[in-house]
């Protein structure tokens, strides 16, 4: 439920988190459907996405939290050198959590952590933002509504850390809010937040202002808080290119812009140095994460208020200044050494400078020799995700992989100097041997993310021979999973679509495979005759723009392709030439019969559609179907005619070729449905829906056609708005593979034991 409208909320209003009374349970009514005890696992990719911000915890060592833009939060696992998913009972309802813009763990008491969740401050994301706080390192959390909404998906996100915890008294919470809404403090741990009306800015940097979409054309508000160890002065950044920096001297009563700042640019981050009495910021022309042209790198004397431009390489360098700054660190076994990244060094790579005179002099992790030649202070070890590679060998002076992009969170160990982590837009690297820079030894760096799964899965395909497992990806495309616990060496290539939109096999012959994808100009298919192994480009109808869906026949015979920009088309030699299709509009969803090779089912506006040639023509059911929200339908392997397609209004299931459907009783909405392996001595395919049955929304499994549920995840284990891509195993009764926005692929296994 949305709360009241911001302006129906005071300034001074105290927003309060909802928590059961001390010492009282909270009373859980007997479940409605039966559950079977089943464990969920990550399919190992490791990163696949954008991880904004790394937090090590300044109360104990080897405490590290990571944020990530759409798939939840981590905690560091040192024992297994893995991360910890955080967020993973974030649901259907409140998906928007799995957005986390800052990250803030207690300088005092190790075991307290804050979040500030919201996925978009425009209408994609229905909710309004929360601040969550844990007292268990993130095992458990509490949330705390705010009456406005948080973009941890928006651009300027990598800004930061918005959160910040007071290490002079550990009570109070700051938080730099987007969004025009300025600043908020609680002074409870995080139960109540109340405006600080005395700060003057709310921020003015506005990246599109003409974005009617209202993603580019929000005000990115505030963009750091952080804390004097020494003198208990607080600074907040301000995208404000004018005015990017404020101070308060008297524990947030006054703030003031501070004298003689840097004008021009944005602050990214702002870091002090309680020793050396310095406040660092790293600033770029653009809020980011994906651009960024310029910017400086300032120093500020807190005791003599004295500005110095300390950047690496400054603006007077010209055309050698083609970036931004953000990423920055300092070393606190080592007051004066500090490190900054490039915000955004595209090409021919990421660059980070390192100084051990308070930003006096610096060095680079990699300098030219003789052009395209260059130096490197380090080696690349991508062995455990050797696709980080991006299946590119590049000329010089480009090398792969590459050190990164959108390196907006970079981070030595307060503990240890030896040891930096940084995000990028796909992974977490590090290394365990920085300051060999400063002895002139390379160090090595090495994927560290391990646990931490943050792909965006658009469809998922389980056949009956061949890998378990083919998955269609954004952004990295989609793997061939010959081994669920074991990295892939390559996502899809050859051809490389971008995002992979649909794919799908052949049920009779199901080495054939066919995928497609939004790539920017053609290719935008790919077909496999070896199981979605290796891949070679099909060719296209005129006016595709994107990926779309596409279908292949039980026999491989006849493809169906409904893409982007043009028409429903079908193909009668597996790629090479396509027809228009008669009777179905663009934009369908396309599915394949699983056991007759000359029937496709489609669905569009409300509408079912079947062909019963191969493609050629279809024809509208009269059959009531959901006219909005998400619609996924699957025919049933080996069962000529038998389709069933979850919606809004429920259920439906068709042994007619989809003439008419029959509702599911007791399903109450669903959002998709997949079919596995039949349970021991059933004649039926097991039955997989991501939806809500008997009023409990989850993921279920039906052994008797849809009479009977039983719910296998449980409210530890909702994974946001997942379940657009589903797929049950046909080798192994009771697995299913489940995609998310963000949180990779799961798959469910029954535990040993469960009858």
């Amino acid at each position: 439920m949305l709360p009241p409208p911001f302006a129906a909320f005071l300034a001074t209003l105290c927003l309060a988190g909802a928590v059961a009374p001390a010492g009282q349970a909270v009373p859980r009514p007997e479940p409605a459907v039966r559950s079977d005890t089943y464990a969920w696992k990550n399919v190992r990719i490791d990163g696949g996405g954008f991880v904004p911000g790394l937090v090590f915890s300044r109360a104990e060592k080897n405490l590290i939290y990571a944020r990530t833009d759409i798939g939840g939060a981590y905690r560091w696992n040192p024992a297994g050198r893995s991360w910890t998913p955080l967020l993973d009972w974030v649901g259907q309802d409140d998906w928007g959590y799995n957005g986390v813009l800052s990250i803030a763990a207690d300088p005092v008491d190790a075991d307290r952590v804050y979040a500030a969740v919201g996925m978009y401050t425009n209408g994609w994301d229905p909710n309004n933002g929360a601040i969550l706080r844990s007292a268990d390192r993130g095992a458990t959390w509490q949330a705390t509504a705010l009456p406005f909404k948080n973009g941890g998906n928006m651009p300027g996100r990598g800004m930061g850390e918005r959160l910040a915890v007071d290490p002079h008294d550990h009570r109070t919470v700051y938080f730099a809010a987007e969004g025009g809404n300025g600043l908020w403090r609680s002074t409870d741990y995080g139960r109540t937040w109340s405006k600080v009306t005395a700060f003057p800015n709310a921020g003015t940097y506005v990246q599109d202002p003409g974005d009617t979409s209202g993603y580019l054309s929000q005000n990115q508000g505030l963009t750091w808080v952080t804390f004097d160890d020494a003198s208990r002065d607080v600074y907040v950044g301000v995208a404000d290119k004018q005015n990017p920096v404020y101070r308060s001297a008297d524990g947030g009563a006054t703030w003031s812009r501070v004298p003689g700042q840097p004008t021009g640019y944005l602050p990214h981050k702002g870091v002090l140095d309680p020793v050396g009495h310095y406040l660092y910021i790293a600033t770029s022309d653009t809020g980011g994460p994906y651009d960024g042209g310029k910017g400086q790198v300032y120093r500020l004397n807190t005791v003599t208020g004295q500005w110095t431009d300390v950047s690496p390489v400054q603006l007077s360098a010209g055309d050698d200044l083609y970036f931004g700054y953000s990423g920055l660190t300092v070393d606190r076994q080592h007051p004066g050494t500090l490190m900054v990244a490039t915000q955004v060094s595209w090409w021919p790579d990421a660059i980070f400078f390192r100084s051990t005179d308070n930003g006096t002099t610096w060095t680079r992790i990699w300098d030219y020799t003789s052009y395209p030649s260059r130096s490197k202070r380090y080696t690349m070890d991508i062995s455990e995700d050797p696709w980080l590679d991006f299946n590119t060998s590049p000329q010089p002076p480009e090398s792969a992989p590459k050190l990164g992009w959108m390196n907006e969170s970079v981070e030595i160990d307060p503990f240890d100097s030896d040891r930096l982590l940084y995000g990028t837009g796909a992974t977490v690297y590090g290394t365990t041997r920085l300051t060999d820079w400063d002895r002139g030894t390379p160090f090595t760096i090495k994927p560290m993310a391990r646990g931490l799964e943050e792909t965006a899965v658009l469809d998922l395909a389980s056949p009956p021979s061949g890998a378990p497992l083919v998955s269609a990806l954004g952004d990295i495309g989609g793997f061939h999973h010959a081994d669920l616990g074991t990295v892939p060496a390559g996502f899809h290539d050859t051809p490389s679509l971008s995002s992979n939109t649909s794919l799908d096999f052949a049920e009779g012959s199901p080495a054939v495979f066919a995928r497609v994808g939004n790539a920017d100009a053609a290719p935008h298919l790919g077909v496999s005759a070896d199981g979605g192994k290796t891949w070679y480009q099909g060719q296209e109808p005129p006016g595709v723009t994107g990926g779309g869906t596409i279908a292949v026949s039980a026999d491989a015979g006849a493809f169906v392709w409904a893409p982007a920009g043009t028409d429903v088309h079908y193909s009668a030699t597996r790629g090479s030439s396509w027809t228009r299709s008669a009777g179905i509009p663009a934009g369908a969803k396309v599915e394949s019969d699983r056991a007759d090779p000359r029937t496709f089912y489609g669905y569009a506006a409300g509408r079912f559609f079947v062909s019963r040639d191969g493609g050629a023509s279809f024809t509208a059911s009269v059959a009531a179907m959901p006219a909005s929200g998400r619609v996924h339908f699957h025919a049933v392997p080996g069962r000529a005619g038998e389709v069933w397609l979850a919606g809004e209004t429920g259920l439906l299931r068709s042994i007619d070729s989809g003439v008419t459907f029959t509702k599911v009783a007791t399903v109450t909405s669903g959002i998709n449905v997949a079919f596995g392996k039949a349970a021991p001595g059933a004649s039926y395919p097991a039955v997989f829906l991501v939806g809500t049955v008997a009023g409990v929304a989850g993921v279920f499994r039906s052994d008797d056609a849809g009479t009977a549920w039983v719910r296998i995840n449980d409210d530890a284990h909702r994974y946001g708005n997942a379940g657009d891509a589903l797929a049950g195993d046909p080798r192994v009764y009771g697995r299913v593979y489940l995609g998310t926005n963000g949180r990779g692929i799961l798959y469910a296994d029954l535990r040993k034991g469960t009858p």
